[in-house]
């Protein structure tokens, strides 16, 4: 046969539109000619005919043939992709990696491999690309392989470009809005928010679906409509809660708890709060693992004896459902996620059956959406009976706070003075050390309102840095406030941030995200919060820790009065000072830093669960009754130990 001959006829029958002669011509050529313009004709001839996925084969074998065709092997890896052949699509993506990060269509293909497959870390280089292609689904996909981080410019600049191509996106203005309300930009988030209080007014839920759950909360304290926010979730099969409950399972004497966290660290705000009731767990009783997806090689200390919290399990290297295998096999009774829908989440795990009863706890303030869970732990200030309707869950309250303190390793306060922070020895200081995107324009107008209605006061602001700065202080001063009212503070050292919250008067809370941990730092350091009562989970928090440390009057029932007691009580020094005694008083003997009574009520709470889940009965609300108030401190000044007392 003459192959130059045979090429010519095929590729004549392929340009007339005779494609199965063509392709028989080309089998018959195959037998003595296997280039690669030979595979490729072939290729073009199988996708006329409908044959993809053999049109696919032939492409590749066109461009592997050395030295590689990176337009044959371009071919081959999207109808690979096209075909769903996810494997052949990566072996390719392989051999042209260079290629796909100039490429938007390879990087489109790889990254949808990646993201469902969990391999994040294999998406670095594609944002890049994705967001400069031409089709919005190039653009969609950047959106997807964002990072938690809000501090990578890389993301940023990718937000604003998204956005500034597709103004009238939902998805690309949430996650603009998100940016810039975590630097304070609010004359752009006012500007930008307009549109979605105007939709939202006419009962329209279009800009709140795609939104992330946690971010929703900084502008919606509505709980009637913060379930709605399903962002990327999807419901669940029906009757899949009640199939994982069904499964077979065998209890055992002690109750096995896991904890599923990437925060398994002893400087992490959560351990701050949690260390110290992971170490009072009765071992008698309860057998704890953690359960530890940190997303890098490691943020723990190997001097550290984690051993006190329970026994690690490290699953940061396992799909969703090959975490919820390790965990069932590990006869996980109760597993409780500390995440919800925050940063570095796997919560998804739990949609996987890893355990009979699944409880959602002190991560996320509100309701998970599209995840499988049996309760979430609160108290009844953030989780009242009239909240019921609004969650998916069952309420499991603890009687006093749902939020867990530990009194042994926080840092006591220490002197310091206002000079050491450059502030005025006589001014009545106001201080905020709250995150910067949940000061809203409306929180910056009223205490705006607080100064101009006080003599001689000062806000001592926290900035998460100088461009959150800059913005709001445009804000101040457009609303009237002189320089020399407002001092910026920025992050610094835990135990020096102990220290510096007793210098000032009133910690000025926000709305309708609270402070959380925030709050209980500032109590732990001696300084009164004053706080609104709220309409939801996040903005119930500090509600429930004032009432736990003794001071509820702190607790304003709106937004004027919160600013009328702000105005009063810096008339009123000799209030403050009653406060600042009585949270020195308290911190040892109310509940709120009481790590063994709140493992007392916790442990509890857990064996009620369990109790109905042997009994064969499904999740209902339930309440946990309180021990006998103290009468004695648990802890005294300067003890290194607690003082178990007999209650």
């Amino acid at each position: 046969m003459n192959t130059k001959n045979a090429f010519a006829t095929a590729s004549s029958l392929y340009q007339k539109g005779q494609y199965t002669r063509a392709l028989e011509t080309l089998n018959e050529l195959l037998n003595v000619d296997t280039s690669p313009k030979t595979y490729a004709l072939l290729a073009k001839t199988l996708l006329k005919l409908g044959f993809n996925s053999d049109a696919a084969k032939s492409y590749e074998l066109a461009g592997r043939q050395k030295p590689y065709r990176e337009d044959y092997l371009r071919e081959a890896l999207l109808l690979h992709f096209a075909s769903g052949d996810e494997d052949a699509t990566l072996s390719i993506g392989n051999l042209i990696l260079p290629q796909a990060l100039k490429d938007p269509e390879l990087a489109y293909a790889l990254s949808s491999i990646f993201l469902s497959r969990q391999q994040r870390d294999l998406l670095v280089g594609f944002k890049t690309v994705l967001v400069e292609g031409p089709e919005l689904k190039h653009r969609m996909m950047a959106a997807k392989l964002l990072t938690d981080n809000l501090y990578d410019e890389g993301n940023r600049h990718i937000v604003i470009t998204l956005f500034k191509k597709h103004p009238d996106n939902i998805i690309f203005r949430t996650l603009y809005l998100i940016f810039a309300r975590e630097f304070s930009d609010l004359a752009m988030v006012d500007k930008h928010m307009a549109p979605v209080l105007a939709s939202l007014a006419k009962g329209n839920l279009d800009y709140v679906r795609p939104d992330n759950p946690f971010f929703h909360l900084h502008w919606c304290g509505d709980e009637a409509i913060n379930k709605f926010a399903v962002h990327d979730t999807v419901s669940l099969p029906a009757g899949h809660a009640v199939a994982r409950r069904k499964a077979p399972h065998t209890w055992a004497d002690k109750i096995r708890i896991g904890y599923l966290s990437s925060d398994f660290w002893p400087s992490h705000a959560t351990m701050k709060l949690l260390q110290r009731i992971l170490e009072l767990h009765d071992r008698n009783r309860f057998e704890i693992t953690l359960f530890d997806h940190s997303p890098l090689a490691s943020q723990r200390k190997e001097e550290f004896d984690y051993s006190r919290w329970g026994t690690m399990v490290d699953i940061r290297s396992l799909s969703d459902q090959a975490a919820a295998d390790a965990i069932r096999a590990r006869g996980i009774d109760i597993l409780v996620d500390l995440k919800g829908h925050t940063k570095d989440s796997r919560v998804r795990i739990l949609n996987h059956m890893a355990a009979p009863i699944q409880t959602a706890w002190l991560g996320f303030p509100g309701s998970a959406i599209n995840i499988d869970l049996d309760y979430i732990i609160g108290d009844p200030y953030v989780l009242p009976d009239h909240s019921k309707p609004h969650f998916h869950e069952k309420f499991c309250r603890l009687p006093e706070c749902y939020q867990p303190n530990d009194p042994l390793y926080r840092p006591k306060p220490r002197p310091t003075t206002r000079a050491q922070h450059e502030l005025p020895e006589d001014a009545f200081v106001f201080a905020s050390f709250n995150g910067n995107r949940k000061i809203t324009s409306h929180m910056i107008d009223v205490w705006c309102n607080i100064l101009k209605r006080t003599k001689n006061s000062v806000l001592w602001l926290l900035c998460n840095g100088p461009r959150a700065e800059a913005n709001l202080w445009a804000r101040l001063e457009a609303r009237g406030i002189n320089r020399k009212r407002i001092v910026f503070t920025t992050r610094i050292q835990y135990e020096d941030h102990i220290d510096r919250q007793q210098l000032a008067d009133l910690g000025l809370d926000t709305f309708p995200v609270n402070g959380h941990t925030t709050t209980s730092e500032q109590l732990w350091g001696g300084l009164p919060v004053l706080t609104i009562r709220g309409t939801n989970f996040a903005s119930r928090v500090s509600e429930s820790l004032l009432t736990a440390i003794g001071v509820p009057e702190l607790v304003a029932a709106d937004v004027q009065a919160y600013e009328d007691m702000a105005v009063e009580l810096a008339s009123q020094p000799e209030r403050i000072a009653a406060f600042k005694e009585t949270l020195a008083v308290n911190r040892y003997i109310m509940p709120l830093f009481d790590a063994e009574r709140f493992t007392h009520h916790l442990e509890t709470a857990y064996e009620m669960m369990v109790g109905r889940a042997r009994k064969g009965l499904g999740p209902d609300h339930m309440d946990v009754p309180a021990l006998p108030a103290r009468t004695e401190p648990f802890l005294m000044e300067g003890q290194n130990t607690a003082v178990i007392a007999a209650e």
